[in-house]
């Protein structure tokens, strides 16, 4: 294993910041502050010294509020933020924020996004033409329906570094494979391209098992390898169907059959070269 593990993405928020729009009644559990002082236990048990954290809300200003955290915490290795990528200050805004030694890219929420097309914008396309040059990296949140939208972004732009969270959210409590099986495969031979081992166990539900996560898994790390797959918690929305320990032993259980190096990737190889840690 490697000699740092790392949690390649996790998110803190304050909810009296007041843009947090998606957090309704479904997240009523997990609808309060959490700062690093909470993720702390998890991060010992675990053995975990560095982790990601990813935005939450669609603002610059909930980007700021999560550099704000990383200057006063050395756990935070990395935050990647969230920019209008429409807006003719767009640009600016990124040079800006890569201007912080920690802001390593941005997240747009495509999938709250209706048109699947969105990202292919030209005004998006402009922007984030920008980032390989600013050393900024993309952050995929993707359903399904965006798979094929996602690879010809990949062969629009083949210098912009994309991981892709949570697997692309397969629709694994209803045990469905395909078409996500085939079009992941499609998307993961863009060698720009890597995938967060993350999220799963949020798609499986309440009654989800090792099983369930075991043929989304197998076909992530078959498609992508370990070189280009990254563990990540998903907390503290993890806490809605499992606990930090629960996915982390899971994760383990479901990379059992790698080599020792491939294991090391997954935890922390992967995400320290793709994010620069």
């Amino acid at each position: 294993m490697p000699t740092t593990l790392i949690d390649a993405h996790q998110h803190y928020w304050q909810i009296a910041r007041g843009d947090y729009g998606w957090m309704g009644p479904q997240v009523e559990p997990i609808r309060r502050d959490y700062f690093p002082a909470d993720m702390k236990p998890h991060l010992d048990a675990a053995g975990v010294t560095r982790t990601v954290v990813v935005q939450a809300a669609p603002t610059v200003a909930e980007t700021e509020f999560m550099l704000g955290l990383a200057d006063e915490d050395n756990t935070i290795a990395a935050v990647v933020g969230w920019v209008d990528l429409h807006a003719a200050d767009a640009v600016a805004t990124l040079e800006r924020l890569a201007r912080h030694p920690k802001f390593r890219g941005i997240r747009p929420m495509l999938q709250d996004i209706e048109d699947t097309f969105d990202i292919l914008a030209p005004a998006c396309i402009a922007a984030l033409e920008r980032m390989p040059a600013l050393g900024l990296s993309f952050d995929a949140l993707l359903q399904p329906r965006h798979l094929p939208v996602a690879a010809a972004l990949a062969d629009r732009l083949p210098d912009l570094a994309i991981v892709v969270d949570h697997g692309a959210k397969p629709f694994i409590a209803d045990g469905i494979i395909e078409p996500w099986a085939s079009d992941i495969a499609a998307l993961a031979r863009r060698p720009n391209v890597s995938c967060k081992l993350s999220g799963l166990i949020t798609e499986a539900g309440a009654e989800w098992s090792v099983a369930m996560l075991k043929p989304y898994a197998d076909h992530l790390v078959k498609v992508f390898g370990a070189e280009r797959l990254m563990f990540g918690s998903d907390w503290p929305v993890l806490d809605l169907t499992a606990g930090y320990a629960a996915w982390w032993s899971a994760a383990h259980e479901l990379t059992s059959g790698l080599s020792e190096a491939g294991r090391a990737a997954i935890f922390g190889g992967t995400a320290a070269r793709f994010y620069r840690i």
